[in-house]
Formats: C-alpha cells, sequence, structure tokens
C-alpha cells in the first residue's frame, strides 16, 4: 500500500438509495468493498470517515433555492421541482443527508490531499457527475465532484484537470467550469446521439476565458476495449501534458462495460483495469502525483462494478490485483444473497486490453472521433491535431 493514499468510507453511504428498485442500488458499494477486504486490497487501511458537506461548500456548485428544495422534498405534498420526484430522482427521506454525506466524502478526500496527509485519495461513492447548480439529474442530486473541485480552487489551485471515463457525459461538472480556465473538463462518453443526456459534442469547448478547456470524446456505440484505449491515449495524454493540473481528478464509472443494461459501449474488466492504470500513470508524471479518485455509473451491480471498482482501488493503493486472481468464495456467497444470475469466478474477462496506437489517417469511427476532438481543441493549446506525437 502507498503510504500516502486516503481511502474515504462509511456505511452511511450506502442510504443513498433513490428507491428499492432504482438501477444505482447501493449494493455495488457494499460488495464492491467486501470484495476489496476479502482480497486483502484493504488490509491495513485506515478509512477515513467523512463528515457531510457544510451548507458553504455546497453552495460554491449549487443554488440556496435548491437546496432548500433538496431538505424539503420528503414532506413537500406537492412537489418542489428542480428536477426531484422524476422516475430518475425519485425523492426519498434523508435525501439531503445522504448527498451532502457523499459529497462530504468527495471534500474529505480533497482535503487530505491539500493538507498534505496524502497524494491520493479514494471516495468511490462519489462521482455524481450530472447534478446541475438548480436540479437533480440522472441520478444525482449533489454534484460531489464539482464541489470537491470548487472548493480546491478556493484553496487557492489554479490548474485542476478532471477526467470522466464514465459511459455518459459528465455534463454537470462541464457546467460548473465552462467558463472557467483553471479547470479542464475531459469526458469520454458515448456518443450523444446515442445516449442520455444528449450534450457532449467536440464542439462543446467551453466559454469566454474557458474557451478550450471543455474537451468531448464522442465514441460510437460498440467501441471496446481497444478502440477506447486508442481514443483515450490519442487525446488525454497530450493535453494533461500541455495544462500541467496540480491536482488530476477522476471519474471512474464502469458503465462502459460490455455486460451494462444502460449503455451500449462494449469494454471488459480488463479494459477497465488498463484504464486505471494509465490514469494513475498520468497522475505521477502530469500532476507532481496528485489524484482524487472518484466513482461513478455501473449497472452491473453483482458481476462488472465489484470487480472493476476492486480493481480501481487497488490502483489507487498501488496493490494491484492480476486479472486471473480468483474471486474468495465467501464473496460469492454474500453476493448470492442478493441474485440469481451467474457470478464472476475472476478478476478478469478473459479480454485482450491492448490496443494499436492511433495515427492520423485511421478509417474506422473510433478515429473519425478522434480527429474531431483534436482538431476543435488541440489547436487551442498550442499541439497538432494531426501530429501523433502531440
Amino acid at each position: 500500500m502507498s503510504a500516502r493514499t486516503a481511502v474515504v468510507w462509511t456505511p452511511e453511504f450506502l442510504t443513498y438509495q433513490l428507491s428499492d428498485d432504482h438501477p444505482l442500488n447501493p449494493v455495488r458499494l457494499d460488495l464492491m468493498m467486501e470484495l476489496s477486504r476479502e482480497l486483502g486490497v484493504l488490509d491495513g487501511v485506515e478509512l477515513i470517515e467523512p463528515a457531510p458537506a457544510t451548507d458553504e461548500e455546497l453552495t460554491r456548485v449549487h443554488t440556496p433555492g435548491f437546496q432548500t428544495a433538496v431538505r424539503s422534498a420528503p414532506e413537500a405534498p406537492f412537489g418542489v421541482g428542480h428536477g426531484l420526484g422524476t422516475s430518475d430522482n425519485p425523492i426519498f427521506f434523508g435525501m439531503h443527508e445522504a448527498a451532502a454525506l457523499i459529497a462530504g466524502g468527495s471534500v474529505r478526500a480533497a482535503r487530505e490531499i491539500h493538507e498534505g496527509r496524502a497524494d491520493r485519495a479514494v471516495n468511490m461513492a462519489g462521482g455524481l457527475h450530472h447534478a446541475m447548480p438548480d436540479r437533480a439529474a440522472g441520478f444525482c442530486v449533489y454534484n460531489d465532484c464539482s464541489v470537491a473541485i470548487s472548493w480546491l480552487l478556493e484553496q487557492g489551485y489554479e490548474r485542476i484537470a478532471y477526467v470522466d471515463v464514465d459511459v455518459h457525459h459528465g455534463d454537470g461538472v462541464q457546467t460548473s467550469f465552462y467558463d472557467d480556465p483553471r479547470v479542464m473538463t475531459i469526458s469520454m462518453h458515448q456518443h450523444p446521439l446515442t445516449l442520455w443526456p444528449g450534450t457532449g459534442w467536440p464542439g462543446e469547448l467551453g466559454r469566454g476565458d474557458g474557451e478550450g478547456y471543455a474537451v468531448n470524446v464522442a465514441l460510437p456505440p460498440g467501441t471496446g476495449d481497444a478502440g477506447w484505449l486508442r481514443a483515450f491515449h490519442a487525446i488525454v495524454p497530450g493535453l494533461l501534458r500541455s495544462f500541467q493540473p496540480q491536482v488530476l481528478v477522476t471519474e471512474c464509472g464502469a458503465d462502459t462495460h460490455a455486460e451494462d443494461p444502460l449503455a451500449n459501449l462494449e469494454l471488459s474488466v480488463d479494459g477497465h483495469r488498463a484504464i486505471y492504470l494509465a490514469l494513475r500513470d498520468l497522475a505521477e508524471t502530469t500532476a507532481g502525483g496528485k489524484w482524487l479518485v472518484l466513482g461513478g455509473g455501473g449497472y452491473a451491480l453483482f458481476r462488472v462494478v465489484p470487480r472493476s471498482w476492486t480493481h480501481l482501488q487497488a490502483v489507487a493503493l498501488d496493490r494491484d490485483v492480476a486479472p486471473e486472481t480468483s474471486i474468495p468464495a465467501g464473496w460469492t456467497a454474500r453476493a448470492a444473497r442478493h441474485t440469481r444470475a451467474p457470478l464472476p469466478v475472476a478478476m478478469s474477462d478473459g479480454a485482450d486490453a491492448s490496443y494499436e496506437p492511433w495515427e492520423d489517417g485511421g478509417g474506422d469511427r473510433v478515429d473519425s472521433t478522434i480527429r474531431d476532438t483534436r482538431r476543435a481543441v488541440f489547436p487551442l493549446h498550442g499541439l497538432d491535431p494531426d501530429d501523433p506525437r502531440d
């Protein structure tokens, strides 16, 4: 374990349960933590218990009126608007407290880095990247990603990179910092013509002083490990090397997996592991080792998310789990109490996560995506969109 990695966790994170049958079921977090424990990933790790985000911390991102609506919604007889009470964002008792606790977890993770107790910090309950300043959206009440980034900006940071590898566009975080050149948001997601929220086009570049600091990589449905990784390595490292962030913040949704029921990319757990290793390397080489790790989406609750995010925690802790590692019987017994679906037997899907580096001139749909993003953004940072070395 890296002595400089903090893991923020409390069982109270599991109270963020929008409804009994909602896709964002906290069982995925419970099973992820149990699998991490069973595999020894958390041996000797002192888990850090967070406090709820304060009103001041939330107000850096969310309007006071929205916060009032969230607090009052469980008792409001006729609804409160603000995106609350929909099928995506049903109202539940304790909603403000549960959402504020997750946001507070991400602030606490940021604080561990800022105050020098850790180089890396993890809040796997975080990553609620769709919430907007004045409304809930996409299963997200408060946007803990934006709240944590805003907290870091208040401490004087001038360059923060946010890389979002969730299958859905990181629209809420992009909105929070669309005109702010201190924050570069990079979102890799399924093409907006084919998936909610319908945003995240290459031409969404930022506004005013923030032009060029919003980056969107819109991948075609069916993109698998090789294409996804080719696009990532063709775009993200060059921009991060140019930007030189002081902290790298990552939203690591596992819903790009082929088995995820809500989207149409085709990655494997092996591909996810390759992404996490690449993010760790970029944190070390471009951000001075400062890495804030957040969870995100992921709706294959039993077969995918626990394995993917156990790999993520292991990578953040420098306790990489070999793909061929067997799933412990104790974890399987625990998971079987929740589902009759077949459960995985290893920490791998048996997939090959290798890829061919991008070269200008490739003809498939992923290469077109790469060119669209590079040509939109790279010149704004003095980079050559047609030169694979940039």
